[in-house]
């Protein structure tokens, strides 16, 4: 071989090279949005997703040639497009959806990640799951059964109302089946018209309403000529187009809950996390709580070397300036920003997922970020009725069940409502006995200890309690083994619009007591306990923590339900 050809020959290998890396750049450097897909069982939601993924030729032949040879084909033609999602065997004996089915594809415009969820009632917490980190919903509407019924149906009602409640950004009603009902323009009018009417009732803000046929693959991709009626965008153009709410992050107050202290050796020493808001970058003042100890970040530091900044989601690990006290479930603010809620006590929206119902008074555990925590229901708000939407009392949650609830938590949270971010503002409930998750919430806004005696006590003296419920004491009361004594003097402070909480509880072992305290005086929240026994040195650290205000009778306790904050003198 010649020099000359030789030389052709790498300058192709080299433009081909270059050519496959600006594919990549190109691709890597495409926006990403997650969609969901909802509706009553049979609106058509895994044949729509499976119409989407073979028109935009996202499917491998080798997985067209799996569902042609199925046995199940309930589509009449030569493909069953909704085998694609529906991949559980009991999925395509019933023809149903039971899970969340996950796919991955992209055209010239977007990549996409989708999540084909249950339509059944008996699903909708899977619903839930799918859609609370999407960007678009799909709510998907059986334009014959709608025909049928002469109103949308209750779980098309109810999808859409979730999709509210989640704060997922765009909403799209795809009106499926239209070739069942001759695609006439008239019904899909009378649709638009009540979807558009809930939707400004919900409060949700960008919507569309789109004419489809998934099985006939009408506006799915390809434009219908036999809806010549619709003016308006395929569902794909749609996806292709919607704009996404994109966060400036160095706009936003910086979060990041620390998920593991990484000390590999005696020179270094990081907590691993993942930015959930805002941006960090080296040099930055940070503020860590509940200790409220103020430092600089060193180095952001990851696997494949130092960054000169991180913003959410990134995941990455912060070295300080100072040797800090931080553990799991704390977290790092930006010193010079807003920082979050920190409080014990908050009202949530909850999706009850469980068949065991939520009672009042009732312990749970609740995951928030990296923290996880006991938390008992003070009061069930109110359930909302999915039909009306009215607000109706109840003492407890049944399955699938959506209300408004009030918590009480061992430890503070540090938190921001769920409208202002969703990662710092929702957490799960989680059963103490079997772990299994019983309901997803998101966090409203923080609720002032004892708010409720001091309501019903208002009748009797308004202005007092006014006046008790800006308190804020900061005092460690220890009660050796009188468990009886330690739950009425708690009562008691509560009563008169203190904040005061237990720290018994068998998740805080002795050594964990001052992170407990710490975490408690910066909510200023009073912390009893009635533990038989407390190590010498852990009882010499909480009294010096406590700076006069420790109480070891109740006597002398018993003046922090009648002083204000600052009065309490040590006993």
């Amino acid at each position: 071989m010649s020099s000359t050809s030789a030389a052709r020959e790498m300058q192709q290998e080299n433009l081909q090279e270059q050519r496959f890396r600006q594919f990549l750049d190109g691709h890597l450097a495409q926006e990403m949005l997650r969609f969901t897909t909802a509706g009553s069982v049979d609106d058509g939601k895994s044949t729509l997703i499976g119409r989407l993924l073979h028109d935009t030729r996202s499917i491998y032949e080798d997985q067209l040639a799996s569902i042609r040879a199925s046995r199940v084909n309930r589509s009449g033609g030569a493909v069953d497009l909704s085998l694609l999602t529906d991949g559980l065997k009991a999925e395509r004996e019933q023809g149903i959806t039971i899970d969340v089915a996950y796919r991955y594809f992209s055209t010239a415009r977007r990549k996409f990640i989708l999540a084909d969820t249950p339509g059944h009632e008996q699903y909708t917490r899977n619903m839930a799951t799918g859609a609370s980190t999407a960007d678009v919903a799909i709510v998907l509407i059986d334009a014959r059964a709608f025909q049928r019924a002469g109103e949308l149906l209750p779980q098309s009602r109810r999808h859409t109302y979730i999709a509210s409640l989640l704060r997922i950004p765009h909403v799209v009603a795809a009106i499926n089946k239209m070739d069942l009902v001759e695609y006439r323009a008239d019904i899909f009018a009378e649709i638009s018209a009540e979807f558009s009417e809930l939707a400004m009732r919900l409060g949700i803000g960008s919507t569309a309403v789109i004419p489809v046929s998934a099985l006939a693959g009408d506006n799915v991709v390809e434009r219908s000529q036999r809806m010549e009626w619709y003016n308006g965008p395929t569902l794909l153009e749609y996806l292709e187009t919607a704009p996404l709410a994109l966060r400036t992050a160095a706009d936003e107050p910086f979060r990041f809950p620390v998920q593991l202290v990484v000390r590999p050796n005696a020179e270094f020493r990081g907590f691993a996390g993942r930015v959930e808001r805002g941006e960090v970058r080296p040099g930055m003042s940070v503020r860590a709580l509940p200790s409220g100890r103020v430092t600089r970040v060193k180095k952001i530091v990851t696997h494949d070397g130092e960054l000169p900044a991180a913003s959410f989601p990134l995941s990455v690990t912060l070295e300080l300036e100072d040797e800090i006290d931080l553990s799991r479930g704390e977290m790092l603010v930006g010193d010079a920003q807003a920082t979050p809620q920190a409080s014990t006590c908050f009202r949530a929206m909850v999706v009850w997922m469980h068949e065991q119902p939520m009672i009042a008074g009732q312990t749970y555990l609740i995951k928030h970020t990296t923290r996880t925590i006991r938390a008992s229901v003070r009061k069930i708000r109110y359930r909302v009725d999915i039909q009306s939407f009215e607000h109706s009392p109840s003492a407890q949650l049944q399955m699938n069940d959506i209300a408004e609830v009030e918590f009480s938590a061992s430890l503070p949270l540090f938190f921001d409502a769920y409208a202002d971010n969703r990662e710092m503002g929702a957490l799960i409930l989680i059963d103490p006995v079997t772990n299994a998750t019983l309901g997803a919430a998101m966090i409203l806004d923080s609720l002032e200890d004892g708010e409720d005696a001091i309501q019903e006590n208002s009748q009797d003296d308004s202005a007092a309690a006014t006046s008790l419920r800006g308190q804020e004491p900061v005092a460690l009361v220890w009660l050796r083994g009188l468990a009886g004594e330690a739950v009425e003097l708690r009562d008691r402070i509560l009563q008169a619009g203190r904040p005061a909480v237990m720290v018994d509880d068998r998740l805080i072992p002795d050594g964990s007591l001052p992170a407990a305290f710490r975490a408690l005086q910066l909510a200023k929240v009073t912390a009893i306990s009635a533990r038989p026994e407390i190590n010498a040195a852990i009882v010499d650290q909480l009294r010096e923590m406590a700076a006069g205000s420790f109480y070891t009778t109740t006597d002398a306790a018993a003046v922090l339900a009648t002083i204000p904050t600052g009065q309490e003198e040590a006993r």
